[in-house]
Formats: C-alpha cells, structure tokens, sequence
C-alpha cells in the first residue's frame, strides 16, 4: 500500500488557495497617479522623509516667521549641537529643490510620498498622510498648461467629465498662486458641487533660483494634493481615519496582490 493511502490522502482532492494579500487603497491611488501622469511624460521622483529646515522651508521661500516653522505645526528632531536642525517633511515640496539641483531643465517629474504635520485628528486631518507634488519647467510653461495637465489628469482618475477652476490664493512658493476645484458632475455633465483639491502656481523666481535654475530663461508650474483626500473621493471613505487602522474589513474591499 502507497504511503499516501496508509495516510488517508486523496490527491484526487482540490487543493487549498493560498490566501493572497490585498492593495492598500492608498498604495492603489499612488499607482493610477504614476500611470497617469506618466503618460503625459512625468518621471517620478524621491526625497527623504527627514529633512532639514533649509530645504523644507529656506529654499521654498517660506518666511522666518511664518507659522508653519512654529514648534506646535511641525515635528522637529532633537538638536544636536552644530548640525541644523532636522524635521520631518511637512510636504513634498523639499524633492523639487533636491531635483533641480540634480538635474537640468526641461523638467516634469511628481512626487508621491508620506508628509507629517502637527495637529489634531479628525476625519479629514491625520498627522501623517500621503501627498503628491508636480513641477513641470520649460521655456514657455504657463497656467493654461497647468489647467490641461490637471483637467487630463482628473478625468482619467475619476473616469468621469470633469470640470475644474482656479481661485486666486497665496503660497509663498508660487506665484502667481491659486486654488483647484474640481466640479463634481452629473451623468450629464452638469456640476452638481465644487471640491476643493489642490494648490498650485507657476514657481517662483526665487524657488527657482534656490534650485540653480535661472528664472529669466526657465519657468514652471508646480501643485501639490493629498493622495488620501482623492481616495476618500474615489472611493467613498468619509473618514481618512479609517485608511489607517489596519482593519481588513476595508481592505479585504480592494483587489489581491
């Protein structure tokens, strides 16, 4: 007799499926952004999570005394005596500076990564959240370039007509500056409400500069959004709380690995 039928085993039988592990929401969201604006010819780029205050702040043009520099919005790293002073990023921008420095214009690149900030949580505010940034620099880059890049972007994201419009705003880095909205739509294409998604502008000489790029011969476009915020709109997450509790109920929701 085969061993395998002195041991009662029917090879006969299925086997068992192993179990198979499923894509974070947020990790599926940073991979349609990569597809996305990779095939409007955006490279994606890094940057380190630690950084110092000279390229989070200094080289973006963000004032000595502007509040995100307070002790009470940003997670400072204990001092050490004759280094500067580290933090955690509170954005992505910083990669922009390590970008241009390293590379020559043109320039299209995003920036997917994990961003820090100090303060409370609720269900749209966590003190670490994933963001994205873009910059495209060339010679004769404009915000109606802008506005076809992203208008592309959202329709291919939310599979849907998409409308969007700029408000006037104020970033230090940019400038001009303004606000994105999308226009959330009916089936007919009509705009049943406006969200608010994004900020962005055409860089600022000064940023520029800071990068070792000259302004009287480039400029650029550059926006940045929360990749959490867009999968709680693409999927219909009220609370951005929940992308971070490890409960499989909602991951088990999205496709296998």
């Amino acid at each position: 007799m085969h061993m395998r039928e002195k041991l009662g085993i029917d090879v006969t039988m299925p086997g068992k499926a192993p179990l198979r592990g499923h894509l974070h929401p947020v990790t599926l969201m940073n991979r349609d952004i990569a597809d996305i604006f990779g095939g409007m010819g955006f490279a994606v780029a890094d940057g380190p999570e630690i950084e110092t205050e000279h390229y989070n702040f200094d080289t973006l043009n963000i004032p000595k005394d502007h509040p995100a520099r307070d002790m009470w919005d940003t997670f400072w790293l204990k001092d050490k005596k004759g280094l500067e002073r580290l933090l955690l990023r509170t954005h992505t921008s910083p990669a922009q500076i390590h970008y241009m420095e390293e590379h020559e214009p043109p320039i299209r690149i995003i920036v997917p990564g994990k961003v820090y900030r100090y303060e409370a949580t609720d269900a749209t505010h966590e003190t670490q959240f994933y963001q994205f940034e873009g910059l495209m620099i060339g010679k004769d880059v404009s915000l109606a370039n802008l506005k076809g890049v992203l208008a592309h972007f959202f329709e291919r994201l939310f599979a849907r007509p998409m409308q969007i419009r700029f408000r006037p705003s104020y970033f230090p880095f940019t400038e001009p500056s303004v606000e994105i909205d999308i226009g959330w739509t009916d089936e007919k294409g009509k705009v049943e409400k406006w969200i608010e998604v994004m900020g962005a502008g055409m860089v600022h000489p000064d940023v520029l500069r800071a990068g070792g790029i000259d302004p009287d011969k480039w400029q650029g476009f550059a926006f940045g959004g929360g990749v959490d915020r867009f999968v709680m709109l693409k999927y219909g997450i009220p609370d951005v709380r929940a992308l971070y509790t490890g409960d499989l109920r909602l991951i088990k929701q999205f496709p296998t690995v």
